[in-house]
């Protein structure tokens, strides 16, 4: 299912159409990082739109599955996340790649993404 999810979002699929993948309560508890320096906790409609959001910055993406745990309900991932930013839009330019280093606590519930607890290590944009 979590493999299933990141294929979605790297062929571009958001908002809509990543609904069926996420349960009715799903939530992200977002930890701080470069793009959100103090955090964020997003219910499922947030979660969508920050799909759309994203799909419209990035003129690609590219998850990279390191390593894939197991546990109950419980999948925890390393992966390196790639984007290639589309459009200026503050502090990035068209043509830029971004790079994080991630670790994500999944919890699927019922074959659906229930939450996403995410720590991302972005490397100096420059």
């Amino acid at each position: 299912m979590v493999r299933s999810f990141y294929a979605a979002v790297e062929s571009g699929q958001h908002g809509e159409q990543l609904a069926g993948l996420l349960a009715d309560d799903a939530r992200t508890v977002e930890r701080p990082n470069l793009v959100s320096p103090s955090g964020r906790v997003s219910d499922r409609d947030a979660m969508l739109a920050a799909s759309t959001a994203g799909a419209r910055l990035l003129a690609s993406q590219r998850y990279d599955v390191r390593s894939v745990l197991e546990v109950g309900d419980l999948v925890v991932t390393r992966l390196t996340w790639t984007g290639t930013v589309a459009v200026d839009a503050g502090p990035f330019h068209a043509g830029q790649q971004l790079t994080a280093h991630i670790a994500q606590f999944v919890r699927v519930v019922d074959g659906r993404v229930a939450e996403i607890e995410t720590y991302d290590c972005y490397e100096p944009v420059t």
